[in-house]
Formats: structure tokens, sequence, C-alpha cells
């Protein structure tokens, strides 16, 4: 069975380069353009991981970690941001749960290898 990736990120373009990249790699893929279609998927649907943007048009993507986490505290959540490396955003999205944080800037093959390290430690945590 395939492992199940949520892409969540308010740029189509964004959205489906990411998709397409990870089909490619084997996931399924569903993607959401703003936090509530985000929860509402999540609430439905068994994800293995969630790549989330930070910055979505309905709401911060740190909060939406915060209310997946409530509800799905094991679901490993990478926070995507296109500002770069900042520390204090850094901190609080690791305080909040998320399991790993990365730049939009990030080499899309730099992105797939932290799906998988982020499964393999799911995994070894399960």
């Amino acid at each position: 069975m395939k492992q199940h990736i949520l892409v969540v990120d308010d740029e189509p373009p964004t959205r489906e380069l990411l998709q397409a990249y990870f089909q490619k790699h084997h996931y399924e893929v569903t993607t959401a353009s703003n936090a509530e279609e985000a929860v509402r998927l999540a609430d439905g649907t068994p994800f293995d991981v969630v790549i989330l943007d930070v910055v979505l048009p309905d709401r911060d993507g740190l909060e939406v970690l915060q209310a997946l986490k409530a509800v799905h505290p094991n679901l490993p959540i990478i926070i995507m941001t296109a500002i770069g490396v900042d520390e204090e955003l850094l901190q609080e999205a690791l305080q909040k749960g998320a399991a790993a944080y990365v730049s939009k800037t990030l080499k899309i093959e730099q992105l797939l290898m932290e799906v998988h390290r982020t499964l393999k430690s799911k995994a070894s945590r399960a």
C-alpha cells in the first residue's frame, strides 16, 4: 500500500509540482489549498505525513499545525515556508509538534529525503 501525503499550499503551481513529484515516487498524494480543507481532509483520511505551508489564506500554518496535532498527535507534519530559515518560526514550529521545517527554496529531492526521514522516524516510534 502506498504511503499517503497531504500537501497543503495555497499556490496551485506548488501543489501541482509536489503532487506530480511525489506520485512519480510512488506516494499517494492529496492536496488542499487552505486550512479549512486541510483539517477536513485530515479528519476523514488517514495520512502518513503532511507537508504544510506556513502562509495560508484562511489561517496561519502554525495554527493548523496545532489543530492537526490536537486531533492526530502521531501525524508527522513538515512545515514549509517561502521565507527561508527563521529561527523564531523554526523554534515555534518544533515546539508545536512539527517533525521538520523546510524552505520552499530547498531542492525538491531534499524535500523527498526529508519525507523519507520523517516516515522512517514515525515507523520506528510505532
